[in-house]
């Protein structure tokens, strides 16, 4: 991760800013972002994020429809199916560990981990990869 990552960021609101993510970690209270054009930064807490997505581009493709199924990429960690609390839902490729106590069910969250990373299954996709905020999660499912 470098400190100029092209970044989308999508808000629990529903809104989205476009820029460059400055300062990332997980342990911190929140990230430093620039958004694109302004020249100052921002301090954006962790709980009014839903999502990182970490783009090629800031543009994107509008014509371009991703691939959503499993099996047109090298697998790069464990299948898992997201839904978030706003009904939107997400499948990748888990890289790390999940936020959470395993076991049958996913129970008890690790404060201290903010969230986790997921791979797009399809590799032309725009995002080359999303940090999945915890608090917006509603439920995960890792598949065989």
């Amino acid at each position: 991760m470098s400190p100029d990552d092209k970044v989308v960021i999508r808000f629990n609101n529903g809104t989205l800013l476009k820029g460059y993510l400055k300062e990332f970690s997980p342990e911190s209270q929140h990230i430093l972002f620039e958004e694109i054009g302004d020249k100052s930064y921002k301090n954006i807490p962790w709980q009014e994020l839903k999502a990182i997505f970490f783009v090629r581009t800031f543009e994107g493709d509008s014509e371009y429809r991703e691939k959503k199924r499993y099996g047109i990429r090298k697998r790069e960690g464990r299948k898992m199916f997201i839904k978030f609390n706003d009904g939107e839902s997400m499948i990748g490729y888990l890289q790390g560990d999940v936020p959470w106590d395993k076991g049958f069910f996913l129970s008890r969250p690790d404060e201290k981990k903010k969230g986790f990373f997921l791979v797009p299954v399809d590799e032309e996709s725009n995002n080359i990869r999303v940090f999945v905020v915890r608090s917006s999660v509603r439920d995960i499912t890792a598949l065989p």
